[in-house]
């Protein structure tokens, strides 16, 4: 039974990493600390998980020509370089007892800059996909996938919701674009983390194994879903969900596990019905037409 409930929270996340771009991580990190997990062992989870997870979305995305193969290939190659330097920093802060309040710090730090940067986007209708020059662009690239590569290996988490926002904001991508990029970007970065970690800490490769094959079902069905929605829409979307997590890091913070939870499972459970319903109303639109 507990394997099966792992099942499908791999794969009700993996519609989300395939959604979003953000490979998942994000949200099973501090999932997996709410029902128990040591940080550092939700965090080499989480990372393995989201491998599954992003080949399974570029997949899905490579159908829908929404990858930039050569600036995904940037921001990986930078943000594999800086999964040497943070997995130094997560066992220091293990080893002197401090990750279990300075994780979820660096949570609430992030994820309330991101929710407040996508929210401020989606309200905004952005019909170009004009980029900045080629040597800034680069500049931008490297620091954003330093910066991804860094967050990630830190947090478990696959780098996608800092990379996704970042070059929407920065880079001028447009959010399919940005989605699928990223997820390409973070598959390179959650892998390297991931070998960086398995040589030092020991998990459980059955629970992690199983949340895998629930992402891989998903994630494409995810991707599926960013061609009916608009790229505003998209934006709000992700938003919301920054601001979900968020508060379920806040509510654990104070030994609210069961109300952090439910904050997340509302989302899920918003983000799944508005899916369903918009995914009636095309396929109604596509026999009309």
């Amino acid at each position: 039974m507990e394997y099966l409930l792992f099942f499908i929270l791999g794969a009700l996340i993996s519609v989300l990493s395939g959604f979003f771009g953000i490979g998942g991580g994000f949200i099973l990190t501090p999932f997996l600390m709410l029902i128990g997990y040591a940080p550092i062992e939700a965090i080499t989870t989480s990372l393995l998980f989201t491998i599954g997870s992003s080949v399974s979305g570029i997949i899905g995305h490579i159908k829908y020509k929404n990858i930039q193969w050569k600036q995904g290939l940037i921001l990986g190659v930078s943000g594999i370089a800086a999964t040497q330097v943070a997995h130094p920093f997560v066992v220091f802060l293990e080893r002197n007892h401090m990750d279990e309040w300075a994780i979820p710090f660096m949570y609430v730090i992030l994820l309330s800059y991101f929710s407040i940067q996508m929210l401020r986007q989606g309200s905004v209708h952005s019909k170009s996909e004009a980029v900045p020059s080629a040597l800034t662009s680069l500049i931008k690239m490297i620091a954003i996938g330093f910066f991804a590569g860094f967050v990630s290996t830190s947090m478990g988490v696959g780098g996608g919701f800092i990379m996704v926002p970042l070059t929407v904001a920065f880079l001028r991508f447009m959010p399919k674009k940005a989605v699928g990029t990223s997820l390409f970007a973070v598959l390179m970065i959650v892998t390297a983390g991931f070998f960086t970690y398995s040589s030092s800490v020991s998990i459980n490769y059955a629970v992690g194994l199983v949340l895998l094959a629930g992402g891989l079902l998903g994630s494409q069905f995810g991707a599926k879903l960013t061609n009916i929605f608009l790229n505003r829409e998209i934006t709000l979307l992700l938003g919301c969900l920054y601001v979900s997590t968020l508060v379920s890091v806040i509510l654990k913070a104070f030994h609210l596990n069961v109300m952090g939870l439910i904050v997340v499972s509302l989302f899920l459970f918003f983000f799944f019905i508005t899916s369903l319903m918009r995914l009636r109303k095309h396929r109604l639109e596509l026999r009309e037409n």
